[in-house]
């Protein structure tokens, strides 16, 4: 069993690095990716324990990148820690991210929801701060019931507390990606809000056109059906496929490592032609 994208604590995960890489062990998953936003922090840690547990942790990471109408991530997979076109950039991106929660902040209390900067940064683990974390503090202050509920009356997009925050283009992003010897795999293909299949095709040209490797086809929120869907697409624009479970541990309630919410099966073929 393979798993191609999940967090940790290091940015909007709830498990620590060595935590998630033990639970991946205990489930049979053979290879991992560790794919936190904006950084790579957590790298480490999660390679030593998986050394450990005797199986394959792929460093890498997931980029937000400026996107209309929907929202475009980025998976970066087999980025190597340490200095690179990409790396180097992961710091102002995190500052940017920083800025953004600020300004969320700021709104809320504006609201009658005051929640402190301190206690956002202690419901992460890591650098990398983001809206689940402020999330979670208004869960724990008693305004939402959960997570969701937070994103869906407050921090989503359209919300009274949501806020844009500077990213880089699709083409910075995937140019920056292979510069640095990672290989970047559009992630969650749904969420681009795309209307028809013109835009579809217009966005996966585009994106080819920047070097763009693979597409997750193999998400656990696709039917079966859908993901063979996604993987035909993927083919028809040369790209490959990829797939993970985007497990967040307890930010996203229901996706488990590598099954998703249960029927979630990522191909291991998939595995060796993406490699670089």
């Amino acid at each position: 069993m393979i798993d191609l994208h999940s967090h940790s604590n290091a940015s909007d995960g709830s498990d620590d690095p060595a935590a998630l890489v033990q639970r991946a062990a205990a489930v049979g998953i053979r290879t991992l990716a560790l794919t936190d936003h904006d950084t790579q922090s957590g790298v480490e840690t999660a390679l030593a324990e998986a050394s450990r547990s005797g199986i394959e942790l792929i460093p890498g990471t997931e980029l937000s990148l400026a996107w209309e109408g929907g929202a475009m991530h980025l998976v970066v997979l087999f980025l190597v820690p340490g200095r690179g076109p990409l790396q180097d950039r992961l710091a102002e991106i995190r500052t940017a991210r920083h800025a953004r929660n600020h300004e969320i902040l700021e709104v809320l209390e504006s609201l009658g929801l005051p929640v402190g900067a301190d206690e956002v940064a202690a419901m992460a683990g890591g650098e990398s701060v983001g809206r689940p974390h402020i999330a979670a503090a208004m869960v724990r202050r008693g305004y939402v019931e959960s997570i969701a509920e937070a994103f869906d009356l407050y921090l989503g997009w359209g919300r009274p507390a949501y806020r844009p925050r500077w990213r880089l283009t699709p083409e910075e992003g995937i140019g920056l990606s292979l510069a640095s010897g990672g290989v970047p795999v559009l992630a969650h293909p749904h969420t681009l809000g795309l209307n028809n299949s013109e835009e579809v095709s217009t966005t996966l040209r585009r994106l080819k056109a920047a070097g763009l490797r693979a597409m997750e086809c193999y998400c656990p929120l696709y039917s079966p059906i859908e993901r063979e869907g996604y993987a035909a697409l993927a083919a028809r624009f040369g790209l490959l496929a990829s797939g993970g479970s985007d497990y967040h541990g307890s930010f996203k309630p229901g996706i488990e490592l590598g099954v998703g919410r249960g029927n979630l099966s990522v191909p291991e073929r998939l595995l060796d032609a993406l490699r670089p």
